[in-house]
C-alpha cells in the first residue's frame, strides 16, 4: 500500500501565491510517483485537519512565516507526523537573515556588512553609506526588498507605509555589485551552481515568480574554482544551520574585485520555490534527476527530530 502524503499549501504568508504553486508540483509529481496525496490549503486549524486525516508523511509546501521559520515544523513534532525539509531550529535560524548571517560567519561560509535598525530610523536618513539593501529580517522570496544607489538622495519611504507586513525592525547590507549565483543541496550533497540573469536590480519577487523574469544559466559561467567553492560554501551553510532535506544558498559574485573576485552567502532557503521557473528543479534534472525521483527523494526523506 503506497504512502499517504498530505501536501501543506497556501497558508497566509505573502508568498501564499507562491506556495499554492509549490504545492501544485509536488502533488503532480507525488501522484506520478504512486503516493496517495491530499492537497491542504493551509489555515489556522492545520492541526486538527492534520489529525483527522493521519496522512503517513507531510510534504510542506508552504514559504514565508508560519511555514520556513520553525513554526509548522514544530506542529508537524507535536503530532508525530514525519515532514519535509529542515526542522524547527534549523528552519527558524535560515529564516532569520541576522542570526543565519552570524552563524555562517562562524562557520568561515563569508558574508557581507550589515546593521539592524527600527524602519523609522532607517526611513529617516541613510544609516549607512550608500549603495545598500533595505530588507525584512525574516521574510523570504525578496519580498520587501528595496534598492538604495550611491545616487538615491534619501532612503525608501515605503516602509513606512501603513500596510507594510515586513516587520518593526529591518537589515540594512552593504550592497555587493555582480552576479548572482544560487545552489542546491539535497541531503549531504551540493548540487549544481546556477547564475541568475535578470534586467531587473537584482533577483526580486517578479524576477523569481513571472515567466521571462530571468534567465537561469546552468551550469554558471564563472571559473571551476568559484564554481566548486560555491559548492562547497553552500554544503557550509546548510550543516551550519543544521538544516536536512532539500535547501538553496543564495551568493553575490563581484569578479572585478582582486584576483578571485568577492563571494558573499546572502542566505539559505530551508523551503525554496518548487514552481515551474524555480531552480530547485532544474539544479536537480542538471544533476540527474527527474521531477518525481526529487520528490520521492522528499517523500522517503521526511522525518521528525529533524
Amino acid at each position: 500500500m503506497s504512502k499517504h502524503v498530505a501536501i501543506l499549501m497556501g497558508g497566509w504568508s505573502v508568498e501564499r501565491e507562491v506556495s499554492l504553486n509549490s504545492g501544485a508540483f509536488f502533488a503532480k509529481y507525488a501522484r506520478e510517483a504512486g503516493y496517495q496525496v491530499s492537497e491542504i490549503d493551509v489555515g489556522r486549524d492545520v492541526g486538527e485537519v492534520l489529525t483527522k486525516l493521519k496522512p503517513d508523511v507531510v510534504l510542506n509546501g508552504l514559504h514565508g512565516r508560519f511555514g520556513e521559520d520553525g513554526t509548522i515544523q514544530g506542529v508537524l513534532e507535536v503530532l508525530g507526523i514525519p515532514y519535509t525539509h529542515s526542522g524547527v531550529l534549523a528552519s527558524a535560524l535560515a529564516m532569520d537573515k541576522h542570526q543565519s548571517k552570524m552563524i555562517f560567519k562562524e562557520a568561515g561560509v563569508p558574508v557581507t556588512h550589515h546593521i539592524i535598525a527600527p524602519r523609522g530610523e532607517i526611513a529617516r536618513e541613510h544609516v549607512m553609506k550608500p549603495p545598500y539593501v533595505v530588507k525584512p529580517v525574516a521574510e523570504g522570496s525578496s519580498v520587501g526588498i528595496f534598492m538604495v544607489d550611491s545616487e538615491t538622495s534619501h532612503p525608501p519611504q515605503e516602509i513606512l507605509r501603513p500596510d507594510w507586513r515586513g516587520g518593526e525592525e529591518l537589515m540594512v547590507e552593504r550592497y555587493i555589485p555582480g552576479r548572482e549565483l544560487t545552489c542546491a543541496v539535497m541531503g549531504d550533497v551540493a548540487l549544481g551552481v546556477t547564475e541568475i540573469v535578470t534586467d531587473l536590480n537584482f533577483y526580486n519577487y517578479e524576477a523569481k515568480y513571472v515567466a521571462g523574469g530571468s534567465e537561469h544559466v546552468l551550469p554558471a559561467n564563472i571559473s571551476q574554482k568559484v564554481y566548486e567553492n560555491v559548492q562547497k560554501l553552500s554544503l557550509k551553510a546548510h550543516e551550519a544551520l543544521g538544516c536536512r532535506g532539500i535547501s538553496r544558498a543564495d551568493f553575490r559574485f563581484n569578479d572585478r574585485v582582486g584576483a578571485e573576485g568577492e563571494l558573499v552567502c546572502l542566505e539559505v532557503n530551508t523551503q525554496p520555490g518548487m514552481t515551474g521557473t524555480s531552480l530547485v528543479p532544474e539544479l536537480a534534472v542538471h544533476a540527474g534527476h527527474s521531477f518525481e525521483e526529487l520528490v520521492t527523494w522528499m517523500v522517503e526523506d521526511a522525518s521528525c527530530n529533524r
